[in-house]
């Protein structure tokens, strides 16, 4: 089979890298929220890639969030930001105490996304959610703390119309067991405390370096994807920090929330329409479920003797081999106050733009 010709790539405008001086998401459009939240403000995971992007928000309003970091060399995008760092991590049950003591709003974003073992991502999102709520518990009983989860953690959909917020959760890997029981911890709360719960799916946007990987698949013409139909939902990074916001200011305590675009998409027009965006013309290539299963434990295998970010483990390759990674989401947008969001045309646009200005895309 012939590899596709890619065309040339569209003239498009520079987009300037993002800071407090010049958030992605504009203060004033999020004005309303920003103004009620409780303040101090205090974040986990703020250094990563929707964190960043959050703290450049709330910072360029005025407010200076209390951020916890492992390591401030290696803050990387809000190195520079006026925040108040918080030394330590999920496991620092000292520092989860300073970082939350006397906070109006908690929102918890950081966690384990890839790990080698079950082991490390129970110890990184079930145990680091513990610490952080009993830090909560103790030192901002009065608070609002919204966690983020994952859609991994309500599992993958039978139907392409996607899971509901009150569906049964069946999570498939282990990433996705680690995360349902870290929403467990945080409802464990109940009515000592006010707490919400919010399911991202797949997040892209500047920044990202996993949803990057479909850009470099649309940039070599060619994406290998699991064989058979697969829907999914996606969210870009804008729409899931307005939600962030909009669920510390208004959302209701008690509460899980679906995000991402209104409607699911087939996985390969996803990827034809992504190629569109960057001027590519992309070939959706079926992968045999035994080939990627076959891939994924050469991934754990690597990742185990210490290679960092494999691609594919066998936890991951669970999540690709499901049927379809589609939520449910207009009932939760419409009680965040939120609209449908971004285009997904928009939204790759800008990530395509971004990408290209830092030289991800070789």
């Amino acid at each position: 089979m012939s590899r596709a010709v890619s065309a040339p790539a569209p003239a498009l405008a520079p987009v300037p890298d993002f800071s407090p001086a010049n958030p992605l998401v504009e203060p004033h459009d999020v004005a309303s929220w920003v103004d009620a939240l409780r303040v101090p403000v205090a974040i986990t995971g703020g250094t990563g890639f929707v964190g960043s992007h959050l703290v450049d928000v709330l910072c360029g309003a005025g407010l200076r969030p209390r951020v916890l970091v492992r390591d401030r060399a290696h803050a990387r995008w809000i190195g520079g930001a006026p925040v108040d760092w918080v030394d330590g991590d999920l496991a620092d049950v000292a520092a989860l105490r300073r970082l939350v003591d006397g906070a109006g709003t908690v929102l918890h974003l950081a966690g384990v996304v890839r790990a080698g073992r079950a082991v490390d991502f129970d110890r990184g999102n079930r145990v680091g959610t513990a610490n952080l709520v009993a830090a909560v518990r103790e030192a901002a009983p009065a608070a609002r703390l919204v966690h983020v989860s994952s859609l991994a953690a309500a599992g993958p959909s039978p139907s392409p119309g996607g899971l509901a917020p009150t569906d049964d959760p069946k999570p498939v890997s282990a990433y996705g067991r680690s995360k349902l029981a870290a929403e467990r911890i945080v409802a464990s709360l109940a009515d000592d405390g006010w707490w919400c719960v919010l399911r991202p799916p797949a997040v892209l946007g500047p920044r990202d370096t996993d949803v990057l990987e479909f850009f470099k698949m649309a940039v070599r013409g060619l994406a290998p994807v699991p064989a058979g139909e697969r829907w999914i939902t996606v969210a870009y990074v804008a729409d899931v920090v307005r939600a962030l916001l909009a669920a510390g200011a208004n959302g209701r305590s008690r509460s899980v929330y679906h995000l991402g675009e209104p409607a699911p998409k087939r996985l390969d027009d996803l990827l034809r329409e992504l190629a569109t965006a960057g001027g590519c013309s992309v070939r959706v290539l079926p992968v045999p479920g035994p080939v990627i299963a076959a891939a994924g434990a050469v991934g754990s295998a690597l990742q185990r003797l210490g290679w960092r970010r494999m691609p594919l483990t066998r936890d991951k390759t669970r999540e690709l081999l499901a049927s379809h990674w589609a939520s449910q989401t207009t009932g939760s947008l419409e009680a965040l106050g939120l609209g449908p969001g971004t285009s997904f045309e928009e939204a790759v646009s800008v990530t395509w733009r971004w990408y290209r200005n830092l030289g991800w895309l070789g």
